[in-house]
């Protein structure tokens, strides 16, 4: 049989129910039912709950050296910071905003590393303009060479 396990648990049964259910991520959850359960007895070692034993026993040494804000603490990677901003950033939103804009990504590239001297990828510009800023390129629609173009003009002309 397993050694019972030596934990004080600082929190009230209530408040670690209370914060299970509004947590929103699921490690935050696991880890708050873990406590949850030790606090009103429903498990009394390591064994008993559906994880790695190594698992628990770091849960618990992080919960007994930085608390329960330092248990539910969820480390993200910073990223790599951001290449285009600030007056970089509203001179492009201006610029794909114009009349005129850009026709391909290509040319936002070299206007970037023209007139603001960043070298920047293809793929991060297409990400930022199509996805960041929701911004389309200005490029007409294509059209089929078989069109006459009086036919256009005569139902433009009519069309209202």
């Amino acid at each position: 049989m397993a050694r019972q396990l030596e934990i004080e648990i600082t929190e009230s049964g209530e408040y670690l129910e209370k914060t299970l259910k509004q947590a929103r991520s699921a490690s935050q959850k696991e880890r708050l039912q873990m406590l949850w359960w030790f606090q009103i007895g429903q498990v009394r070692s390591h064994n008993e709950l559906a994880r790695d034993p190594s698992t628990i026993t770091r849960w618990l040494h992080k919960y007994r050296q930085q608390g329960l804000s330092g248990l539910l603490e969820i480390k993200k990677a910073p990223g790599q910071a951001r290449t285009i901003t600030g007056e970089v950033l509203k001179s492009l939103k201006v610029k794909l905003n114009s009349p005129e804009g850009f026709g391909s990504y290509r040319e936002i590239v070299s206007w970037l590393n023209e007139n603001h001297g960043l070298d920047v990828s293809y793929r991060m510009v297409h990400y930022l303009v199509r996805y960041k800023l929701a911004c389309k390129l200005k490029v007409p629609r294509p059209c089929s060479v078989n069109q006459d173009p009086k036919a256009i003009e005569t139902f433009k002309k009519t069309f209202h």
